[in-house]
């Protein structure tokens, strides 16, 4: 099938490459067929992606860290409600298979929800939602009777800050608890954009700097850090990477601001009393600054 997107929804085809040919390493990381069989079926210079087999698993690592933590909110939460936000052409909802009890629901720009609809099969409990994850009305649809789980991998610095805000504000305002799990770029990741090949190829452009976890619970009432960490620091990342990239990010890890150029986030909140509908502040993304 031909595929012509552009912008940020392009990205995501380098993100799928990355786990096709990972699904070929002789040590694969994720091991995803459906990503391997995925890349097969698309008819798509694969090479613009500037993705390789050398540098696949700089990009592999970041799903196999959101994986685990995926994996242990479902461990302690059998009923539970997970929103995968800009899921490109992800299938975890298929590799991490959930118990009957979670409701998981893809949501990203209907160009890629059709596409993702072609790609993957259907499953019991999963839906696909075909919105920008930054209008109001589809979450006004999602049950609000669970503990919810956000993941957002890839996804926040692409956003505003005022539409991220008012995304994890509304989040938390339409469920009773949960956690929020996603990775961001620090000023200087976004400042850096230009010399990202994934970015530059697809046109896009890098807004919300997030420079730690103080920023998040400043702007969004109710959440509780649980992990906020260096990409560098990952188990995933010294594990998962070649020896170069492991020296690569020790001596990033020297300097502050390239230490912390990409971070994965982990929170977790608690409503107390019992919700209403959300704020019209919180549905129509008018964020304070």
């Amino acid at each position: 099938m031909r595929v012509d997107l552009t912008g940020a929804p392009q990205t995501m085809l380098a993100t799928l490459y990355a786990k096709a040919l990972d699904a070929d390493a002789d040590k694969p990381l994720l091991g995803d067929a459906l990503a391997k069989d995925a890349v097969a079926r698309i008819d798509y210079d694969w090479r613009s992606t500037s993705i390789t087999p050398r540098n696949a698993s700089g990009v592999t690592v970041r799903t196999v860290h959101f994986d685990h933590w995926a994996r242990e909110f479902l461990a302690e939460h059998d009923r539970a409600t997970v929103l995968h936000l800009g899921c490109g052409l992800d299938s975890r909802a298929f590799r991490l298979d959930p118990s009957p009890g979670v409701e998981w629901y893809d949501v990203d720009y209907p160009e890629v929800i059709a596409l993702h609809e072609r790609l993957y099969p259907s499953r019991e409990h999963h839906h696909r939602v075909a919105a920008s994850v930054t209008d109001p009305a589809w979450l006004e649809k999602i049950p609000s009777d669970r503990p919810v789980l956000l993941i957002a991998e890839g996804l926040t610095m692409y956003l505003t800050e005022a539409d991220g805000v008012a995304l994890l504000r509304a989040v938390v305002a339409h469920f009773p608890s949960g956690e929020l799990q996603f990775d961001a770029f620090n000023t200087l990741g976004i400042k850096s954009q230009k010399i990202n090949a994934v970015v530059r190829r697809s046109g896009s452009t890098l807004h919300w700097a997030i420079n730690g976890p103080d920023d998040i619970v400043a702007a969004v009432p109710g959440v509780r850090p649980i992990s906020a960490l260096s990409v560098f620091d990952a188990e995933s990342f010294k594990t998962g990477v070649s020896g170069g990239y492991r020296l690569m990010g020790k001596v990033m890890s020297l300097i502050p601001a390239m230490r912390m150029i990409a971070q994965y986030h982990r929170y977790a909140f608690l409503n107390d009393v019992p919700r209403t509908a959300i704020s019209e502040e919180l549905l129509h993304g008018e964020a304070d600054q």
